[in-house]
C-alpha cells in the first residue's frame, strides 16, 4: 500500500470517530435527554457531571481530530499534498491528532472513574443532596449494579454516563492509533515520496 492510500484509509477512519465523539460530547450535556439540568447546572449547584463540561469528546476527540483528518486526507489527493512536504506537514497534524485522543481518552477515564453527578441517597446518607457520590471509589462502582440506585435523578445516569463515556474511551483509542499510524506513514512518505505524480 502507498503512503498516500495509507493516508485515505487513515482519514476515512477519523471522519466517523470525531463525529462519534463530538455527538457523544453533545448528549453527555443532556442526562435523561432532558434540558432541564443543563438549564439548572452552576457552579454552586451542579448538575452535570464535571467531566462533560471538559468537552474531551467535542474539542479533543473531535475537532483537534477533524482538522488533521482533513489534511491527511489531502496527502491523498494527486493535485494536492500528495508530495513530500504534504507528507511532512502530516506528522505535525496527525501528533495534533494524537494530543487531541490523548485529552478525550483522559477525560473519559476520568469520567468513568469518577461517575456521574446526581440526586442522591444512601443509607449512610439518608438525606437526598446533589454530587457526585462515586467520585473517590476509583471506579470501583462500576462493578456493583446495587450501588447505582443511589443516583435517584436523573434517572439511569450511571448507565447514561457508563455507556457515552465508554464510547467516548473506544473512539479515543482509535483514533490514537490512526493517527499514530499516519505519523510513521507520513515520515515514510516524506523519505520516499507518495504514489502521487506530483513530488
Amino acid at each position: 500500500m502507498c503512503t498516500g492510500a495509507c493516508s485515505k484509509f487513515v482519514a476515512y477512519g477519523l471522519y466517523p470517530l470525531a463525529a462519534v465523539s463530538i455527538l457523544c460530547n453533545i448528549i453527555l450535556f443532556f442526562p435523561d435527554f432532558s434540558t432541564k439540568y443543563a438549564g439548572d447546572d452552576s457552579k454552586d449547584s451542579p448538575r452535570l457531571t464535571t467531566e462533560v463540561k471538559y468537552m474531551g469528546g467535542l474539542v479533543g476527540g473531535g475537532i483537534m481530530v477533524l482538522i488533521p483528518a482533513i489534511h491527511i486526507q489531502l496527502t491523498s489527493a494527486r493535485n494536492c499534498c500528495a508530495n513530500r512536504c504534504g507528507m511532512f506537514l502530516s506528522i505535525g497534524f496527525a501528533a495534533l491528532g494524537v494530543l487531541g485522543a490523548i485529552y478525550s481518552l483522559t477525560v473519559a477515564s476520568l469520567g468513568l472513574s469518577n461517575g456521574p453527578t446526581c440526586l442522591w441517597s444512601n443509607p449512610d446518607n439518608p438525606n437526598e443532596r446533589w454530587g457526585a457520590p462515586f467520585a473517590n471509589s476509583n471506579g470501583s462502582y462500576l462493578g456493583n449494579k446495587d450501588i447505582w440506585k443511589w443516583c435517584r435523578e436523573p434517572e439511569g445516569v450511571v448507565e447514561f454516563n457508563l455507556g457515552l463515556f465508554s464510547t467516548l474511551l473506544v473512539a479515543s483509542c482509535l483514533q490514537l492509533v490512526l493517527c499514530a499510524v499516519q505519523m510513521v506513514n507520513g515520515l515514510f512518505g516524506c523519505l520516499c515520496g507518495t504514489c502521487g505524480s506530483k513530488e
